[in-house]
């Protein structure tokens, strides 16, 4: 399937596939999703096989990326140690390495005809529901990807994908371990708690211990380091009103946009491939078997479903779905077109086997007129030209911005505006300040404290930017006036629970010494009382059911157990156990759901012991 694509494709795993791919890539994480380039510099060598610099930086980047958009806006970015992201980063990269090498050693492998089914099926190069090879070229061309690399990445996903399902998809439990994790997961316990409020109004703190705070975390209380840049922004869009196109040139390719336009043909088919276990004798007599079956008029979709060896069609009947010509093999397309609607062709025999092929239906396209074409024609060809003056303006703005000593003459030769931004720190700011490039750019050695221009940088496919320092603003101690009020807040939440810590203390140890009755109240309060708590009983705090499910067993009914867990506000709970009550026996229902989670769980632990195993028995070079 899909000839024409596979010869002269040229592409890698777009970021927008977003079903099948995120599922292989789910072990390997940020690793799998980078840029096959080379570099002249290796990072790391994996039993011979390079991984270049260019790919680390990218995962580092990634991994910077990711920490940021989890740890939210407000985190400080210059906390992050690059030493330990590149470390990770690397270790991802050759853990990829090592499970493709795996995967080639065990022959794992994955068929073009099923990577076209992937292809053919991802919505993200569909259009109204159907493969479109322009939105194809389109996506993964705006991703900076070519189709060869695209179709070397996806089938690397699929092999690791087989691999993970081989290894870890072969867990299995006993039945002894089913029912002690059941009698585990279903075990419910009887409480009661009594909370302890912490009381700040009984905290009386001293201008002196203000001060010996401050002075003793003199690091904390710092200005950020803060930067203010001038930069140069050329935008693609500002070329469009630079550019012409005259109606000759609009009339060359509305013929080349309606020559492209022909028919859809829906196919479905039955494949039967030849390989090193079925010859060509074998397949064909077995597609023969299938033709008789069908002339007895037996059902097309249902032989496809039993029979066709096509896993990305055979479960929906042999459906192909529509495409026009150019897609299929050439034999194969021959016969198609060759089809009256609900017709099937006599053996075809193809690079993959033999097929059957049915013609489900077909659409003839209406070709629209130059009128209403014309506003579209001009955008295309305005944009082809654009992109060269862009690409060209972008070489003309480094070259300059690399031998001015200011933004200057760079603006300049290219009647750019100077812009200045406002403070910003490592963690970023506003507007340009926002993106995690500029950050890097405006806080490296060059920038900062060399004085140069920075590179070029991209901040979007439509839009560069080039920049220096203006102002460097380090780091400044706070006046304690300022930062008085947090400090004196700070100390009396943390001795207001200290406090309270105390008085919890005395309590369970007057309660487990039977000073305190357990029938009565504790500090007016009476205890709340929970029977019969799983381990994910709601309205319940976590913490205190966490603390919970860790306390022993009492030892008798009136010898319950104690512990105290402390909130987020500072306040303290104090928690009773006073039984512990066994599971029921599982249900049939149950013990199946819980082999299935747990022999996954050893699946999963299999599959990593595989990968460890691969680590130790590898040569690994990192530089």
């Amino acid at each position: 399937m899909l000839q024409n694509i596979r010869d002269n494709s040229q592409g890698w795993i777009a970021k927008t596939i977003i079903g099948i791919i995120v599922v292989l890539m789910a072990f390997t994480g940020i690793e799998a999703i980078f840029q096959a380039t080379t570099n002249s510099q290796d990072a790391a060598k994996v039993n011979g096989e390079a991984i270049s610099q260019n790919e680390l930086s990218q995962a580092v980047d990634m991994q910077r990326r990711q920490l940021m958009q989890q740890l939210g806006k407000d985190f400080d970015a210059s906390l992050l140690d690059e030493k330990m992201l590149r470390e990770a980063a690397l270790k991802g990269l050759v853990d990829r390495k090592l499970v493709l090498q795996g995967a080639a050693d065990s022959k794992f492998s994955f068929s073009e005809a099923a990577l076209d089914q992937v292809i053919l099926q991802t919505p993200e190069f569909q259009v109204d529901g159907k493969f479109n090879a322009e939105r194809f070229d389109q996506v993964i061309r705006q991703l900076g990807y070519s189709r060869m690399q695209f179709r070397q990445m996806l089938t690397q996903e699929m092999l690791i994908g087989q691999l993970r399902a081989g290894i870890a998809g072969s867990g299995f439990v006993t039945d002894q371990q089913v029912l002690a994790f059941a009698k585990l997961e279903k075990q419910t316990r009887d409480f009661a708690t009594v909370n302890i409020k912490a009381d700040p109004g009984a905290v009386k703190l001293t201008d002196e211990e203000v001060k010996a705070y401050y002075d003793l975390h003199a690091k904390e209380f710092m200005t950020p380091d803060q930067v203010v840049i001038d930069y140069l922004e050329l935008k693609k869009a500002s070329f469009f009103d630079q550019v012409t196109v005259n109606d000759a040139e609009l009339q060359a390719l509305y013929e080349k946009e309606i020559a492209n336009l022909a028919e859809q043909r829906r196919a479905a088919h039955i494949l039967i491939e030849v390989n090193d276990k079925v010859n060509e004798a074998q397949a064909k007599a077995k597609i023969e078997d299938i033709q008789a079956r069908l002339a007895k008029g037996e059902s097309f979709e249902a032989l496809a479903k039993e029979f066709s060896q096509d896993p990305g069609s055979a479960n929906s009947g042999g459906d192909l779905g529509y495409a026009g010509q150019g897609v299929y093999d050439p034999d194969f397309e021959t016969a198609l077109y060759a089809l009256k609607t609900d017709q099937v062709s006599a053996p075809v025999r193809t690079t993959f086997g033999w097929h059957l092929i049915k013609l489900l239906g077909v659409e003839a396209p209406e070709v629209p007129s130059f009128a209403s074409l014309k506003d579209k024609l001009t955008r295309e060809l305005k944009t082809q030209q654009v992109e060269q003056r862009f690409v060209e303006a972008t070489k003309q703005l480094e070259d300059a911005a690399f031998e001015a000593s200011d933004l200057a003459q760079p603006a300049s030769d290219l009647k750019l505006t100077v812009h200045t931004s406002a403070p910003f720190g490592r963690e970023g700011g506003e507007g340009i300040a926002a993106n995690r490039a500029v950050i890097q750019a405006a806080f490296s050695t060059e920038v900062l404290n060399e004085g140069a221009n920075s590179t070029a940088i991209e901040l979007d496919p439509e839009t560069i930017v080039v920049l220096r320092a203006k102002e460097h603003r380090k780091p400044e101690q706070l006046p304690l006036e300022s930062v008085a009020s947090a400090i004196r807040a700070q100390l009396t939440k943390e001795r207001a629970s200290a406090a309270a810590k105390t008085h919890a203390d005395e309590l369970i140890a007057n309660l487990r010494d039977g000073k305190l009755p357990l029938d009565k109240l504790v500090d007016g309060q009476e205890w709340k009382a929970t029977e019969a708590a799983g381990r994910g009983e709601e309205g319940v705090e976590p913490a205190v059911l966490q603390a919970l499910f860790r306390m022993a067993k009492p030892v008798a009914k009136d010898k319950p157990t104690f512990t105290d867990v402390t909130l987020p506000d500072g306040s303290l709970v104090i928690v009773r156990l006073d039984a512990v009550n066994e599971a029921v026996a599982p249900t049939d229902e149950e013990k199946e759901q819980y082999r299935r989670a747990l022999a996954s769980r050893v699946g999963q632990q299999d599959f990593a012991a595989y990968r460890k195993q691969l680590e130790a028995e590898a040569d690994i070079e990192r530089f």
